[in-house]
């Protein structure tokens, strides 16, 4: 593992917590901490420079998402990456940040592949008319401020802010619980694909028209026509990360 990292005393304890689990799960999933190597309480403790409470948050953290293995009189024993949540948010927003980054954005491109065009079609299909007439004006402001931001930064976190709640939305409204279990993975994969540059600084005419086009269909309670235009957007993500 990488020496000397420290995190500040005077962050937090929370803060604290999480910047060891995250710095901690990165060097597994890069190798540096390979699977069944051990690390004790006191070594946690000396390298981060936190105390044995944040070292044991630190060490229930990982175990909850089957990162390590706590062993008495051990420590954290790290485990195989096949053995971890991957569908929990928090792992996956460190595997984003790691060297499995194009894993992990190909893995998820996949899953919404399969999964989204059938929530959009079941929104079509089943969501109430009050909720289906939400997407036209998502679809509306999330043009409106894509065409009035000229390459800059200024309101495309608001447009990522609309998409994300776009794509939460068909999720929750899909009468799949299945599918609205997914939608905090979902929504950390469209944030990280952002915070990791994969987003053009101004979104495509192609992405826009395809969600004005979900939009329509499911406002119109037209599930396949939803189905199709919901398979172009990830599509759409797909090819632009040269995925498939």
């Amino acid at each position: 593992m990488a020496e000397g990292t420290v995190i500040a005393e005077n962050t937090g304890g929370e803060l604290m917590q999480d910047s060891v689990s995250r710095t901690l799960a990165i060097e597994m999933l890069d190798g540096e901490w390979k699977a069944g190597e051990s690390l004790t309480l006191e070594a946690l403790q000396s390298r981060f420079g936190i105390s044995r409470t944040v070292a044991r948050e630190v060490a229930k953290t990982l175990e909850s998402m089957n990162a390590v293995l706590v062993k008495r009189r051990i420590g954290l024993v790290a485990r195989p990456f096949g053995e971890w949540q991957a569908l929990n948010h928090q792992v996956i927003e460190w595997r984003l940040h790691s060297t499995q980054r194009e894993q992990q954005l190909s893995s998820l491109t996949e899953l919404r592949l399969a999964v989204e065009p059938a929530a959009a079609a079941s929104v079509a299909r089943l969501a109430p008319i009050d909720v289906k007439a939400k997407f036209p004006v998502y679809a509306a402001q999330m043009r409106q401020i894509a065409e009035a931001n000229e390459e800059g930064e200024a309101g495309l976190a608001q447009f990522h802010d609309l998409d994300v709640e776009f794509h939460t939305l068909i999720l929750h409204e899909s009468g799949n619980e299945l599918f609205a279990a997914l939608s905090d993975t979902i929504a950390t994969v469209l944030r990280g694909r952002v915070e990791l540059g994969k987003y053009p600084m101004k979104p495509k005419s192609d992405a826009l028209d395809a969600h004005d086009a979900v939009a329509d269909a499911i406002a119109k309670g037209e599930p396949e026509r939803a189905r199709s235009a919901m398979l172009d957007i990830v599509d759409e993500v797909a090819r632009a990360l040269n995925f498939f």
